[in-house]
């Protein structure tokens, strides 16, 4: 890829090599989506998983919409 720009190319790229992101996979409103948590209550959608062609032709669903889910921690029933 090529970048023309009059911006310096480390103030471009300047946090690129420490960013990681933390992604959740999640099954919301019955489609399978991969997530990307903002705050406590807002993710941003990163993928979806369906199978249905009609999911990904659904606005609410595309990637990079904000959506609002509840985290749920994990337990053990041992």
């Amino acid at each position: 890829m090529i970048h023309y720009s009059a911006v310096p190319m480390d103030v471009i790229f300047e946090g690129a090599e420490t960013y990681e992101p933390k992604f959740i996979d999640i099954d919301q409103w019955g489609v399978k989506m991969q997530i990307e948590p903002i705050s406590g209550f807002q993710a941003r959608i990163v993928r979806l998983y369906s199978c249905n062609p009609q999911d990904y032709l659904k606005e609410q669903y595309a990637p990079g919409t904000i959506i609002s889910y509840s985290p749920v921690a994990e337990t053990s029933l041992t």
